[in-house]
């Protein structure tokens, strides 16, 4: 729809409300199978591809990190879309299949909603070890001094972050630009989760990446965090207050510019503090606590179910909000 109000013209890649809804449906029903060709593996293989081949001419710094993003972003944006709309030019319907097929492949509240019930349900069982190793899947810390609480804790951070960069961003970013503006939104999720580090040797090359996923989280984290406070009206148990206002006065305390909003404002919403001691290497990096210091930390499964209601429905109404509108704009 953004498309054709950019006079573009593109078969099959215009943003759709009904593809919208089949994909999300899917998304949350069965989540994200793991499987060689996944598009987002493909795009991580591409990746790793084109760095190989950029240190071998000695793009190693800024310069290479540019060009690494010009590269990955025009051959899949312009790969991916050539590739949808020949198909819808050959067949409607099955263009229209394929569109809701990369949409739903670059959709991750799903999968992440199971992992987060598998790390409560090993917890649950008492099983630590298997919940250890879950928790390790979606975080870059120490899992070994972790307990059962903290093993929970570091699911619903994770829950409340991801929720803007592997779901809200790419859905405003696909209202904005259809498929196109979905690809390069994953283009640069891609690149700042695989060079995007503070190192010696990403610090230069892995720039472009980390600095232009700043900017495209920017809106939909602030956006987020809004929504997550309605939401919380009616959550039972939840604190629209309390989303808004830590949210608001703590998401400073998370690194990078965006990431704290959604976790922040996740931790004051359910009312359950979130974070607490992190180990990394053996070090440990950090005591703080997120969240209200007059609730309780969690420690729960009534605590994470709580937090899995808050971020779902906020997800939902995330869906109904952009489908809304493209009705409405015809």
């Amino acid at each position: 729809m953004a498309l054709r109000y950019l006079g573009v013209v593109a078969p099959g890649l215009a943003p759709s409300a009904l593809a919208l809804a089949i994909a999300v449906g899917v998304d949350l029903l069965i989540g994200d199978p793991v499987y060689p060709l996944h598009p987002v593996r493909l795009m991580g293989a591409t990746l790793t591809w084109c760095e190989r081949g950029l240190r071998a001419l000695g793009l190693d710094g800024y310069g290479g990190g540019i060009v690494l993003f010009l590269l990955l972003a025009g051959g899949w944006i312009a790969g991916l879309s050539a590739l949808v709309a020949a198909a819808t030019r050959a067949n409607v319907w099955g263009g229209a299949v394929l569109h809701i097929f990369f949409l739903y492949s670059f959709l991750a509240l799903g999968d992440l909603l199971a992992h987060v019930r598998r790390i409560d349900s090993a917890v649950a069982a008492g099983d630590l070890a298997r919940a250890r190793a879950a928790v390790s899947a979606i975080v870059g810390r120490d899992t070994d001094r972790m307990d059962g609480p903290a093993c929970r804790r570091a699911a619903v951070e994770s829950l409340g972050e991801s929720l803007v960069d592997g779901y809200t961003s790419p859905l405003l970013w696909y209202f904005v630009a259809g498929l196109p503006g979905l690809v390069l939104f994953k283009v640069v999720s891609t690149m700042d989760s695989m060079v995007g580090y503070k190192t010696e040797r990403y610090l230069r090359f892995g720039w472009c990446g980390a600095r232009t996923d700043d900017v495209m989280n920017y809106v939909p984290a602030r956006v987020t965090w809004a929504l997550l406070g309605v939401v919380a009206f009616v959550v039972p148990g939840c604190s629209a207050p309390k989303a808004w206002r830590i949210g608001l006065a703590q998401h400073a305390v998370i690194p990078g510019p965006n990431s704290g909003w959604s976790e922040a404002a996740t931790a004051g919403g359910i009312q359950r503090r979130l974070v607490g001691p992190i180990w990394n290497k053996g070090r440990l990096v950090t005591e703080i606590w997120i969240g209200d210091p007059s609730d309780p930390p969690l420690e729960t499964a009534s605590d994470v179910g709580r937090a899995v209601w808050l971020v779902t429905l906020t997800g939902l109404v995330v869906v109904g909000v952009i489908a809304g509108v493209m009705l409405t704009a015809g």
